[in-house]
């Protein structure tokens, strides 16, 4: 028997994960009705008239010779290709079963070793179905259209057509109604919508769409009527590369996997040996017939397969790419974990995080004047405004004679009064006296970037802004260090200040700043050369060198970058940090699962040696133990599935921010 993964059968293969040749041993279904009606009228004839009629005997036969048949061509083929496996076994007790003329007993054991492949074949296909629901949901049309010719700029004059999903091309306009899944992945040109992006992300919060945000393939568009011009199509969308990575891992194998491998090769023949001395002592057919029979050991091949098939169908569930197997096992030793700053544990993005208004004016007057002077302003402290000010309820004034200097700040007229936002330098230079620098009480080298509010010659106030950490990243290293984790630190290009601001807020233990890429990897290598087996998490982009320097490493937020997909050897489609504490008991139940399920294999193996041996057992009921042996440890293994349930509802976006440390006020509009 060759010793494969349960995908096997997916990619036509010769076999699965049982060892049998499924995609040839299969009688059709007909054929194997016809077989199980002839042994049952067997039993029927001998029990309602007198016992081995001729009617029963030669029924008996033909169903044994049409449910063997199978069975014996699977053998024949490995045995021309010098290959004595377990199909050999199996092979050898029907043919003694049948050549003693117990044809009842050879054609049940026939039917119950094929019934075990049918439900190892239909529990993988279940596995293998639960991934590609996440993977099959882009769909086979696409709504295309077409500017036709005698349209306006302000009208153009369009036709929309249905075509095949598989002729989009780059630059293709196609429409997205509600309810749709989207056929391409592309950036919305005109309307807005709410789309489901579970099979990316794993999170089954809707996600906000306008212009010129991405969309993805084989999410779901849940209102709103769009436009998008394809970006990437076919097997280069992002779903496509995440069928692509599923696909590769589950072909991919645990290191205990590929020594179980090396080993089958000596077990068929100590079986054939043991059932020689079983009939040299007994001379009792019966007795070796059972013997090989309860020696197929499906139940101790199955047990890594089904096990690795569960997790990644978890993993896949919520989000998490495994790209080799193999890191399943290596993230149950992980007991580092180290961690890039920027886009990992903070958003990237900045956002208000102190208002302080100077003299008479109010903190929610402040934030108008500042959010309206700059609501034309593409810059990120414009964005951080208006996102503050939509949240706060308060409504923006339409600015009157808009000027924005680059880089430095903007000119408005906001009621009439004249209004300057910038920097210091800025305010300064327009003729602001300089005293009100005097006001600030915060460091700007621990990531503080401050922005100045003037009207009519006076500075009433400034904001300081900061790139926030992420809601659930204190929660997730707590739970890390509950998960056993003895180190955690934190590396980062910013300043050392900023590091540890940073740091502080999430209760990170270490934090090293001013790092370039090279001063990462050095790090990275420092924690492994002290005997710890670390996990390198980033963004995928600029940490490739530091993700590559680590036992495993993981790429945050890879919906839609390809670099992260492929710097990493496991991807989280979204930013939600409660994944890795998931991923570590994750790896850890499935070690346990797999140990469990070889200990039940191998003391299987051991007790039906031995009471198949002494006679206790006949063929029969050795064969139906093969068929129990091998679902107990299936469905022992389909308890992974469920792992993570609780985060499918976890939505960090939904999480207000932490508090800040103590002296650092919160924007509060009084």
């Amino acid at each position: 028997m060759q010793v494969t993964s349960l995908l096997s059968h997916h990619d036509h293969g010769p076999n699965c994960g049982c060892g049998h040749d499924h995609e040839h041993s299969q009688v059709s279904l007909p054929w194997a009705v016809f077989g199980v009606v002839c042994i049952i009228n067997a039993f029927l004839v001998d029990w309602l008239f007198e016992a081995g009629t001729t009617l029963a005997y030669y029924s008996a036969m033909l169903g044994a010779v049409v449910l063997m048949f199978p069975i014996l061509v699977t053998a024949v083929r490995e045995l021309r290709r010098s290959k004595v496996t377990i199909n050999a076994l199996v092979a050898i007790a029907v043919l003694a079963a049948f050549a003693s003329g117990n044809y009842k007993v050879a054609g049940v054991v026939a039917f119950f070793m094929l019934t075990g492949e049918l439900i190892e074949n239909h529990t993988a296909e279940g596995a293998r179905n639960s991934i590609e629901s996440l993977i099959k949901l882009t769909p086979t049309k696409a709504r295309r259209i077409k500017r036709a010719a005698g349209g306006t700029p302000a009208t153009p004059a369009e036709v929309e057509e249905e075509v095949p999903a598989s002729q989009l091309a780059i630059g293709d306009l196609i429409r997205i109604r509600p309810g749709d899944n989207v056929a391409a992945d592309g950036v919305i040109v005109s309307g807005q919508g709410s789309f489901n992006q579970a099979t990316i992300t794993g999170e089954s919060l809707p996600a906000e769409k306008g212009v010129a945000d991405e969309v993805f393939a084989g999410t779901q568009n849940l209102t709103g009527v769009l436009e998008i011009k394809v970006s990437r199509a076919g097997t280069d969308t992002t779903l496509g590369r995440v069928r692509e990575l599923i696909i590769a891992a589950e072909k991919t194998k645990l290191p205990i996997q590929k020594i179980v491998d090396q080993y089958m090769g000596f077990y068929t023949p100590l079986v054939l040996v043991i059932g020689a001395l079983v009939w040299a002592f007994t001379h009792d057919l019966n007795r070796v017939i059972a013997v090989f029979v309860v020696s197929c050991p499906c139940a101790f091949i199955l047990a890594t397969p089904t096990a690795m098939v569960a997790a990644l169908s978890a993993a896949a569930r919520l989000g998490i790419l495994i790209k080799n197997v193999a890191d399943i096992e290596a993230a149950a030793k992980i007991n580092a974990f180290v961690f890039d700053k920027t886009g990992t544990l903070t958003t990237g993005q900045l956002a208000v995080s102190r208002l302080a208004p100077l003299g008479e004016t109010k903190p929610a007057e402040l934030l108008l004047l500042a959010a309206s002077a700059e609501k034309y302003s593409n810059h990120p402290t414009a964005k951080a405004l208006a996102n503050l000010a939509g949240e706060a309820g308060v409504p923006l004034t339409e600015p009157k004679a808009f000027a924005e200097t680059p880089g430095r700040g903007v000119k408005a007229e906001i009621n009439g009064a004249k209004i300057l936002v910038g920097r210091a330098q800025w305010l300064k230079d327009n003729g602001i006296d300089a005293g009100f620098e005097k006001s600030v009480d915060v460091n700007d080298a621990e990531g503080w970037s401050l922005i100045f509010v003037a009207r009519n010659g006076v500075c009433v106030g400034w904001v300081g802004m900061q790139d926030q950490t992420r809601s659930e990243a204190k929660d997730a290293l707590a739970e890390l260090k509950a998960a056993g984790v003895r180190r955690i630190a934190m590396v980062s290009g910013d300043r050392q200040p900023v590091a540890t601001r940073v740091a502080a807020e999430i209760a990170c233990e270490e934090a090293k700043g001013d790092c370039l890429p090279q001063d990462k990897v050095e790090f990275v290598r420092s924690v492994k050369a002290k005997g710890y087996k670390v996990a390198v998490v980033g963004d995928g982009v600029n940490d490739a060198p530091a993700l590559a320097a680590g036992d495993i490493s993981i790429a945050m937020g890879a919906a839609g970058s390809e670099v992260a997909i492929h710097s990493a050897t496991i991807a989280l489609m979204n930013n939600d940090l409660r994944r890795l504490p998931f991923l570590i008991k994750l790896s850890r139940s499935t070690r346990a699962v797999i140990n469990q399920n070889f200990l039940f294999g191998v003391l299987f193996i051991i007790v039906g040696l031995t009471i198949t041996s002494f006679g206790i057992i006949g063929p029969i009921v050795a064969a139906l133990l093969h068929n129990v042996g091998s679902i107990i440890v299936i469905f022992n293994s389909a308890r992974l599935v469920r792992k993570g349930e609780e985060l499918e509802h976890f939505h960090p976006e939904m999480e207000t921010f932490p508090p800040p440390p103590a002296g650092q006020l919160t924007p509060k509009l009084a």
